[in-house]
């Protein structure tokens, strides 16, 4: 079980990643690498990776293992910045850090191999290799149309969290996080492999939502690194655009629509703002959804539109 309690403070200072975070998918996309789980969603991704690379570098196959605890320097908070800040705050990890966390890592294995020693040391070349691993690994696994699809389910779900912050405070916002987080006041809690009590103490929280977490949510092992939840994002047939369907885009009404869409709305709050019939304002959001420009999650009795990047791409 993991519980997180959250003072007055702590309910003031949440946040909520503006985007995927590129150190934190590629790890766990190495876990899903290696399973079966959810095949609809992942069987394809799956099939393209391992055809492109048959095994996951030796590296990360030893630092990340199929369950259990991967350090936390291998997700350096500067991830939010994009890969290039965490690949470089990945080089800068202190040594001290380097040493801790595979002291934890090694603590549940039974041996490893010689190289995670000199990692341990700072020893530059191995430093190096876990980052050129690293990147082979994104480049064939994450390319930009698996990316694309990452950037399209979390930036939906991103919208979902946005408004129940702008209708219920943080108090909604984390309501909001049921079935695999539940906020039971003061304390945010979800199931997990071993017993977790996390405590900020002020420093707020940040939650970020992920394409490649698994069931439950993943935490940083270390309580003094800043306070972070990754947890599953709900996953949506993939859009299938077809020429068909891009023809009948054209038109005056339907690119205000697509304009209306941008920050995200319901079928409702579509009608009003394009000036259109709610009948027809559900047909021009379901043209765009058939052409892969919109993506549509029902949320209860509504329906919430949010762009994908190609249709952020087109309005732009």
């Amino acid at each position: 079980m993991l519980r997180i309690h959250l003072t007055g403070e702590d309910l003031a200072r949440i946040r909520i990643a503006e985007g995927p975070d590129p150190m934190w998918e590629t790890m766990l996309s190495s876990h899903r690498f290696r399973d079966r789980r959810a095949q609809h969603v992942y069987g394809p991704w799956r099939l393209t990776a391992r055809r492109r690379i048959h095994a996951l570098p030796g590296t990360l196959r030893t630092l990340v293992p199929p369950t259990g605890y991967f350090p936390d320097f291998l997700n350096p908070l500067a991830a939010q910045e994009g890969w290039g800040s965490a690949v470089e705050a990945l080089r800068a990890t202190p040594r001290r850090r380097l040493a801790a966390d595979i002291a934890l890592l090694a603590a549940g294995q039974p041996s490893l191999p010689r190289w995670v020693r000199l990692l341990a040391d700072g020893e530059r070349e191995a430093v190096e290799q876990l980052v050129a691993d690293l990147e082979r690994y994104r480049r064939a696994a994450l390319d930009a149309a698996v990316w694309q699809r990452v950037r399209a389910d979390v930036d939906a779900d991103r919208a979902v969290r946005v408004r129940h912050l702008l209708a219920g405070g943080a108090h909604g916002l984390l309501a909001g996080l049921r079935p695999v987080l539940r906020w039971n006041p003061p304390v945010l809690e979800s199931d997990y492999p071993v017993r977790r009590e996390l405590r900020p103490g002020g420093r707020g929280l940040l939650l970020v939502p992920s394409y490649f977490c698994g069931r439950q949510p993943v935490t940083y092992a270390d309580k003094e690194l800043t306070p972070v939840v990754v947890y599953p994002v709900e996953h949506a047939a993939p859009p299938r655009p077809s020429p068909s369907a891009l023809g009948r885009l054209l038109g005056g009404t339907r690119a205000r629509v697509l304009g209306c869409i941008e920050y995200g709305t319901t079928t409702g709050e579509l009608a009003r703002r394009a000036g259109v019939s709610p009948a027809s304002a559900s047909q021009h959001a379901r043209v765009l959804r058939d052409a892969g420009l919109v993506r549509s999650v029902r949320r209860g009795s509504e329906v919430l539109h949010t762009l994908t990047p190609l249709g952020a791409d087109l309005l732009t």
